[in-house]
């Protein structure tokens, strides 16, 4: 399997870590979204990270369909096969993405327009979006599971991507978020390696 991603990208570094976990083997394939590359547009018609280009010459694109597809691969391994416990680590996914989705939106708004054409009003909407949703995880950390799922490696890609774009503006309020980042590492070592970096 071939994985075109992106070493920012907190969603490339979910997918990394969920095969890294499942002890499946990827070709890497790093790609630039801004220069469209042919091999990224050709397999991903979004030309979005990641993509995953499978053994059978199949496309999976968008993390959480590539998350599910690793699952399948490794026959219900990557999350809980109980009802409850499974919805639970699938909203955990849900609320980690769509806080890496505020910060990509505060990110792109300052790194694409002219600085006159900046509109703070909607950095601070997606701040406060990030930020309450950081809060909710804050008061209520995801249980410690025995076993970690796809929703615990979307949490650390997460706070990965806030710690090389946005640190020193969140933890403060957030200190057990950073706790329980260090206790995932202790399951995870291979998370230095593996999560966000520039």
């Amino acid at each position: 399997m071939k994985l075109l991603w992106s070493p920012s990208s907190p969603y490339s570094s979910k997918v990394r870590m969920a095969a890294h976990f499942l002890g499946l083997k990827l070709n890497e394939i790093r790609v630039d979204t801004n220069t469209a590359p042919a091999i990224l547009v050709e397999n991903n018609p979004l030309g979005k990270i990641p993509t995953l280009l499978t053994d059978d010459g199949a496309s999976v694109f968008d993390s959480v369909a590539i998350m599910h597809y690793f699952d399948r691969l490794a026959k219900g391994k990557l999350y809980p096969s109980k009802k409850g416990k499974r919805t639970d680590a699938e909203v955990l996914e849900a609320l980690s993405d769509g806080i890496c989705d505020c910060l990509l939106a505060i990110i792109y708004e300052r790194r694409f327009r002219d600085e006159e054409k900046v509109h703070q009003p909607w950095i601070d909407r997606q701040w406060k979006k990030a930020t309450s949703g950081l809060a909710h995880l804050s008061a209520n950390l995801p249980k410690s599971a025995k076993k970690l799922n796809g929703g615990h490696l979307a949490l650390a890609a997460t706070l990965g991507y806030l710690d090389l774009r946005f640190k020193g503006q969140w933890e403060a309020d957030h200190a057990p978020l950073i706790d329980w980042l260090a206790q995932f590492e202790k399951k995870f070592p291979a998370y230095q390696e593996l999560k966000p970096s520039a």
